[in-house]
């Protein structure tokens, strides 16, 4: 396991009726949302579809934006388990520009599956943020720029720029809509375009 890539570390305890509660609430909304889509999924309904009173759901999400964000986090921390832990070349064993190549892979098709879920997440009372609210992404390809070890690079600057092609806003509207095709066809355009951009920076 690489020890320098960042970690979410272990979530807050909690007691176990809470921590049933929460699992249940967070089933319940994956069951509506692969049924009905986001748009169904409000805090009233996710309480009666859960069977647990609107201020159990109030008190855990606090908002309707906060039910996604949870959602979100449950499976970024599966994402950062395949990163440290899972088979190569995603995670440990392979070169490290083979696993700069797969991660934007992975990575792409990740936001991309989770497009919904991540504009549903953004609180309508706060900005829409600038890059992604993980660390995990430029952590990691820092890292990994530094085992390629390009030379005379700032790696700092060069991994900034790589994570904004990756974790930036801008995969949060670039949908199905936009290039009139599905989701499978845009995450692999775009999976391709960061393997050949990463190879064209790290060419011989």
């Amino acid at each position: 396991m690489d020890q320098s890539v960042v970690t979410w570390g272990t979530p807050h305890a909690e007691r176990s009726d809470a921590a049933r509660n929460r699992q249940h609430l967070l089933a319940t909304a994956r069951q509506m949302l692969a049924a009905q889509g986001p748009d169904t999924l409000t805090m009233d309904a996710l309480a009666e579809r859960a069977g647990l009173g609107k201020g159990t759901v109030f008190r855990r999400f606090g908002t309707r934006a906060g039910i996604f964000a949870a959602l979100l986090d449950d499976d970024e921390r599966a994402f950062q388990h395949q990163v440290l832990a899972g088979a190569p070349p995603l995670g440990p064993g392979a070169p490290p520009l083979d696993r700069l190549i797969a991660y934007g892979r992975a990575r792409t098709r990740f936001l991309i599956e989770h497009r919904d879920i991540a504009r549903a997440a953004l609180d309508s009372h706060q900005p829409v943020p600038a890059g992604s609210q993980s660390p995990l992404t430029h952590t990691h390809i820092r890292m990994l720029l530094g085992q390629i070890n390009p030379g005379d690079t700032d790696l700092d600057m060069l991994a900034i720029q790589l994570t904004a092609a990756l974790d930036g806003p801008a995969l949060l509207y670039l949908s199905a809509a936009d290039l009139a095709q599905t989701s499978s066809d845009i995450a692999e355009r775009l999976a391709q375009s960061w393997q050949n951009l990463v190879r064209r920076v790290f060419r011989p």
